[in-house]
């Protein structure tokens, strides 16, 4: 038996001429490099070209992903820039509405005020027209009732009768004008003798 084991390891030796345990044997090698073009042209010719579209479209949809968050981005600042302008204008805006309204306002109450002034002038002015009218008409009232009480009493003391117009009105006008120049003590010794003239 231990020569059967040994002509069963010896038969393959000799019919293998290429021992060399590193190199390939040739019909291997060139099986390998068909199989490797094959490979390298199938890879080349299709899925390269795949690869290389799929990377075009995403550095497409890359650049054009940045390029529209500059172009959104350039839009924020520009959208900014309006809203802070319109902003200022605003707040301008207000100010001067402020300003009208504060002018306005003083405008207004110097009016109003003016206008009170002018109706207080008015008011007292009447007033005075009123009260100058109710004098004179009470100083008329009362020279009347003084000279009719003037006259009844001269009438009285004279024992005859001023009924006379002419008579009556001279006595009334100068018993008024010594009372009125008289001092209010000497009033009784003035109104004597001015009856008794008469």
């Amino acid at each position: 038996m231990p020569n059967a084991l040994t002509a069963a390891v010896r038969a393959p030796e000799a019919e293998s001429v290429w021992t060399s345990p590193i190199l390939p044997q040739p019909g291997e090698l060139i099986v390998g490099l068909i199989a490797f073009g094959i490979l390298y042209w199938v890879i080349a010719k299709l899925v390269v070209p795949r690869f290389e579209e799929t990377y075009a479209q995403r550095t497409a949809a890359i650049e054009g992903g940045m390029e529209q968050a500059e172009k959104a981005q350039a839009e924020a600042e520009a959208a900014l820039r309006e809203y802070q302008a319109q902003l200022a204008e605003a707040r301008a805006e207000a100010g001067r509405i402020r300003e009208e309204a504060r002018s306005e306002g003083a405008a207004i109450l110097a009016e109003m005020r003016e206008k009170a002034s002018a109706d207080a002038a008015r008011i007292t002015e009447a007033a005075h027209k009123q009260i100058t009218a109710e004098r004179q008409q009470a100083v008329i009232q009362l020279r009347s009732e003084v000279g009719r009480l003037a006259t009844d009493l001269a009438s009285r003391i004279v024992g005859e009768s001023l009924q006379d117009d002419a008579r009556q009105q001279r006595v009334i006008e100068r018993f008024l004008s010594e009372l009125e120049t008289a001092d209010p003590n000497q009033v009784r010794t003035v109104a004597t003798p001015a009856t008794e003239g008469s």
